[in-house]
């Protein structure tokens, strides 16, 4: 919201538009309001109360939870999750490789059906890596898996927590 000074705003115009949307709970208006900037307009209301939002499915990994001591930014299954600039590490021995967009994809002999799509990460180690090499480091990382499926195409489903602990760990 922009505050003009007084001797910015001398028309009542420019009061009725900077009070415009909140004018049924103005009682000042006019020049009264330039010398009481939009305090009379209700900026100084209280937060809306909380809402609880029920969802018929029920994940381990949440928004607020923590992983490794790093902050759940969102949840459900496409993880983001709060690095701030902390790196990623290798889960298994496996290939980086990468996508459109800012993203890779992890595989690994070891999880022949998971796919790891990380995005988020600056300058990610691509092809060949170890178990315990650093993948990258960002200050979000947006994570999924996914899991072939008999025809081929590859879900979205819920990674575990236990992954996600070795990807952010330093072995």
């Amino acid at each position: 919201m922009t505050l003009y000074s007084k001797s910015s705003v001398l028309s009542g115009r420019l009061v009725q538009r900077v009070c415009s949307n909140c004018r049924s709970r103005c009682p000042i208006w006019g020049a009264i309001a330039l010398t009481i900037p939009l305090a009379a307009c209700g900026i100084a209301q209280e937060p809306p109360a909380l809402r609880s939002v029920p969802i018929h499915q029920t994940w381990q990994i949440q928004p607020g939870s923590a992983i490794a001591g790093h902050r759940v930014l969102a949840g459900l299954v496409d993880i983001s999750i709060d690095l701030a600039g902390q790196r990623v590490y290798a889960p298994f021995d496996g290939q980086m490789q990468p996508t459109a967009g800012d993203c890779v994809v992890f595989s690994s002999p070891e999880v022949p059906a998971y796919l790891l799509r990380l995005c988020g990460l600056r300058r990610p180690s691509l092809g060949s890596v170890q178990e315990g090499q650093v993948l990258g480091r960002g200050e979000v990382l947006h994570f999924a898996t996914l899991r072939k499926q008999t025809d081929g195409r590859w879900a979205l489903v819920e990674p575990s927590s236990a992954l996600l602990t070795r990807l952010l760990r330093s072995p």
